[in-house]
């Protein structure tokens, strides 16, 4: 047996072990994915192999979180995608405008770059009052970084760029303050967000929304969870409510896309037309 082979065993051992010992169910992401999120925190911790760290998490829920964090936080940050933000401003937001109060779900929402994005972008759109943001991810220590709302001064630059791109009216920097290498944002943005902890491979319906953002999240899960998100998403939508997806995801495959009309296939915004009954 080749050492590939080997590694593929121990995978699904640790899978397993990681199921049995903490609830979590990685056995439908995208194998080459977790493989590879695995070998870097393998490289990490110093740690030959997969077999060397089973017992370590089985025994230590520290070392658990450590590695839950390096397998399921997605590549963020503030205003990724600007043209995405500017088709949403447009598209989806007179559409906002309509309702008394909106319930916003940003799924998989990491160390919260997208959330304090979205945030703003609100505000400067009159929606902020009315709105609701439930910001999930199945990462503890994520959710705790975005609540913290610090990050690293050094991307600033880049992300006013993109808050610019996208559409904003005024300086980013009037949005945080800075403290050594740490830019800290307005407490207000986290006003009407509410973290929670939400694992898209086994929970369910997430309220009714108006609108959910999951963008590059579903790329590392395999067509069958994919299928079981969407379908969780389609349930949470009210009618007439809109689903934004990365731009490497799509419905086009899923049993859902009957019931959704696109809006912006750029920008992968689609529109919930209601149970099909």
């Amino acid at each position: 047996m080749d050492t590939t082979d080997l590694a593929e065993i121990e995978l699904d051992l640790l899978v397993e072990a990681i199921h049995r010992r903490y609830g979590y169910d990685f056995r439908n992401y995208a194998r080459a994915s977790l493989m590879r999120r695995v070998n870097r925190h393998l490289a990490r911790c110093g740690l030959p192999n997969i077999s060397s760290l089973i017992p370590a998490i089985l025994r230590d829920e520290s070392r658990f979180q450590s590695l839950l964090f390096d397998i399921s936080v997605t590549v963020t940050e503030m205003f990724r995608d600007p043209w995405f933000f500017v088709a949403l401003q447009e598209q989806v937001f007179p559409f906002l405008q309509t309702f008394p109060f909106i319930n916003i779900w940003i799924a998989g929402c990491a160390t919260g770059e997208e959330v304090y994005s979205l945030a703003i972008l609100l505000q400067e759109n009159g929606l902020a009052a009315r709105s609701r943001i439930y910001a999930t991810d199945i990462n503890a220590i994520a959710l705790e970084k975005a609540r913290n709302r610090i990050y690293p001064l050094a991307r600033m630059q880049d992300a006013n760029r993109n808050y610019l791109a996208a559409g904003g009216k005024r300086s980013l920097s009037e949005y945080f303050i800075a403290e050594y290498d740490a830019a800290i944002f307005d407490a207000s943005l986290q006003e009407r967000v509410i973290f929670a902890n939400h694992n898209l491979a086994t929970d369910g319906v997430f309220g009714e929304m108006h609108l959910i953002l999951c963008r590059n999240v579903l790329i590392y899960f395999n067509r069958t969870l994919q299928n079981w998100v969407l379908h969780t998403f389609r349930d949470s939508l009210c009618r007439g409510g809109f689903l934004c997806l990365g731009s490497r995801e799509t419905l086009d495959f899923s049993d859902v896309r009957p019931d959704f009309t696109g809006i912006d296939s750029r920008s992968r915004i689609y529109q919930f037309k209601g149970s099909q009954t």
